[in-house]
């Protein structure tokens, strides 16, 4: 059994939606969260975390964190001497997804909202791996900024699921398939935000 395999069973989806939403965790789609958001679906996470290929001990920044299911995942990933760090614009989600990580085993992972007009969390950076739950219409510079060399991130930018590799102080950009998230935005704008 692979990682990431092996952190979904360990970190059931159900744990993360809403009560009446519950019975649905097994369906292999979206499900709403409430505040124009989602939990993505969940083949599209798998394909993301084994992109981003997270190892114990990194460092992760979890963008959109939602519910906090990717968070919690991630946790299970990086084992107790790493680090999980999840923002969330919306705040209740926000709150909500911090609530939910929080009943589980993993305290060295959180969520949180962001600084105002503020993406990701760069006072935490640099980070060993960057997970993005949102689509950017343009490659978020910003983000990168906050990638350790060496790094990887994964996120959709334009409707393509985007992995950038960083080694030796040189980025390589691979796009990959077609997918639809909602749109990534920072705190404070308007309307939605990141999700998962």
């Amino acid at each position: 059994m692979d990682a990431v395999t092996a952190a979904f069973q360990a970190v059931p989806r159900e744990g993360f939606l809403p009560e009446g939403a519950r019975h649905r965790a097994s369906h292999d789609g979206p499900i709403a969260i409430g505040h124009g958001q989602t939990n993505s679906q969940p083949r599209t996470v798998a394909d993301m975390l084994r992109l981003l290929d997270v190892h114990p001990g990194q460092r992760v920044l979890d963008v959109g964190a939602g519910s906090g299911w990717t968070t919690a995942l991630l946790g299970h990933l990086v084992g107790p001497e790493g680090l999980v760090v999840g923002v969330e614009v919306v705040p209740e989600l926000a709150a909500w997804g911090e609530e939910n990580v929080r009943r589980t085993s993993y305290g060295w992972a959180s969520v949180r909202e962001p600084e105002p007009g503020v993406l990701g969390d760069p006072r935490q950076a640099p980070y060993d791996r960057i997970l993005v739950s949102a689509e950017a219409s343009r490659f978020p510079h910003e983000l990168a900024g906050q990638l350790a060399d060496p790094g990887r991130m994964v996120l959709p930018v334009a409707g393509r699921m985007t992995l950038l590799v960083r080694a030796d102080g040189a980025d390589d950009v691979v796009v990959g398939g077609a997918y639809r998230f909602v749109p990534l935005v920072t705190s404070g704008s308007q309307p939605g935000g990141p999700s998962r």
